[in-house]
């Protein structure tokens, strides 16, 4: 039998089990290869340009050394490309939160030349730009312009969110409370997330809504996506917590966005407040001055001045109304309206009639609650009682639009009312501004209690009086 048939049968199997045996090898290659994709190497972690870029364009708060950083890589490619419309939008929209929180004006002024230059490069649809020129309107406390530019960029892109908070708070400062409110509105139908909640509680809080306004920024707060944010939130927690007059919880708000951002200066202003109110005062100077060494804002001078007269250190408060009264000069130099400031510092420590005439001009300008308050303390401290009362009134009634529950506003009414000789009225609002905050200002509150003890229980047979 021939035996060749049988070997070539053989070979051929041998082979087919060969061929066989590679294409399943090249088909599981094939599979391991579309179940089991290549391991990539993660992306790198976004720099500090890249990361103050998305938060300035989302409209968040960015961490200040990554904010220096975009400013200055937005500076070399305008020098590169100067007919980058978008660099120059950028880096003005950088310049503005630079002078924010430096409390630098200086910034605003550079900040203006490159948002203008912006849109002269792209005069349409340059959104933007008109956002950057809307926030540094709210930043210079131009509010009517704020509102100009706001509604300038909305016109541009209609459903861009991040236009919705700078025209909320540029309404917030005119006073319009009707408009903020459809405002928000608008803004929680096209966005969630920590920013809308910040916003939101903002507006909660000038409606008196402190519950409702702790409880978003707990929630922005822990929804927060970088330090710089976190901390900004964690600030006006703390704020709320003290306006209620909880000096404990305030501080521990304070401190806790200090070690978040050790760049946020509001919050080491804050400490200092609620340190005074515990009697800690070398901590609560030092605390001041770190602030306002880093974030010279008048108002933490105005503080820090009051603080040293409280305690009986006349000149070192003297040397705090000087640096206030500088920084309004720089500010106005650059463009800014720290009337308000001014004014409060006046009705106090220097000129009242001087602060009537300032902040009248504030009134024709932002009819506010804060403004009405200002002006009827003025008008108060120049003896104009009869006038200041119904300013003082607006303040502190939810009806007529100052909803914020504010123990200055509350003793501001009560010693009008004291003077006007409406006793009942003026005693129930100095207890009533101890029980919002019984911690309120270390000058104020002696004066609220020396006021209360003088006016004495009230008489049986007086009646309810009129407030």
């Amino acid at each position: 039998m021939d035996d060749k048939p049988c070997e070539h049968r053989g070979r051929v199997r041998r082979r087919a089990l060969l061929a066989s045996a590679a294409g399943c090898a090249v088909l599981g290659g094939v599979l391991v290869l579309v179940l089991v994709p290549w391991e990539r190497p993660a992306p790198p972690p976004p720099g500090p340009g890249e990361r103050a870029l998305a938060a300035v364009t989302a409209g968040v708060p960015a961490a200040l050394p990554d904010l220096t950083v975009l400013a200055g890589e937005r500076e070399r490619r305008v020098r590169a490309r100067p007919g980058d419309a978008e660099a120059w939008a950028v880096l003005g929209a950088a310049r503005v939160e630079l002078g924010l929180r430096l409390a630098d004006p200086a910034y605003w002024t550079r900040a203006e030349e490159a948002l203008r230059t912006s849109l002269k490069l792209r005069a349409k649809g340059n959104a933007p730009a008109l956002r950057g020129l809307a926030a540094l309107a709210n930043a210079r406390r131009d509010f009517a312009g704020a509102r100009r530019w706001g509604e300038a960029a909305r016109k541009a892109e209609p459903e861009r969110w991040t236009t919705y908070p700078l025209l909320i708070e540029a309404s917030a400062g005119l006073g319009d409370d009707e408009r903020t409110g459809k405002l928000l509105e608008k803004l929680t139908g096209l966005r969630s997330g920590p920013a809308v909640m910040a916003r939101a509680a903002a507006v909660y809080r000038d409606r008196g809504w402190r519950e409702d306004a702790a409880a978003k920024l707990a929630d922005a707060a822990s929804a927060a996506g970088e330090p710089a944010e976190r901390a900004a939130y964690l600030e006006r927690a703390g704020q709320l917590a003290w306006e209620r007059g909880d000096r404990q919880d305030a501080l521990r708000h304070f401190q806790e966005a200090v070690r978040t951002d050790p760049d946020q200066r509001a919050a080491q202003a804050g400490q200092g407040r609620a340190l005074a109110a515990l009697g800690r005062m070398t901590e609560a100077l030092s605390a001041y001055r770190v602030a306002l060494a880093k974030q010279p804002r008048p108002e933490y001078a105005l503080e820090l001045g009051e603080l040293y007269e409280s305690l009986g250190l006349e000149q070192a408060a003297g040397v705090q109304y000087g640096v206030l009264r500088e920084r309004v000069r720089v500010a106005a130099a650059h463009g800014a309206d720290e009337g308000l400031v001014l004014g409060r510092y006046e009705a106090d420590h220097g000129d009242p009639e001087a602060a009537v005439r300032r902040l009248r001009r504030e009134w024709e300008r932002r009819p506010s609650t804060e403004v009405a308050d200002a002006l009827g303390w003025a008008l108060h401290r120049a003896g104009e009682d009869e006038e200041a009362l119904p300013l003082a009134v607006r303040a502190t009634e939810g009806t007529q639009g100052g909803g914020v529950r504010s123990a200055l506003y509350v003793f501001h009414r009560g010693m009008i009312e004291r003077s006007l000789e409406r006793y009942g009225a003026a005693r129930r609002h100095l207890e009533e501004a101890l029980r919002i905050n019984p911690y309120f200002s270390p000058v104020r509150v002696p004066e609220a209690e020396g006021a209360l003890a003088r006016l004495g229980e009230p008489s049986v047979q007086a009646g309810p009086a009129s407030s």
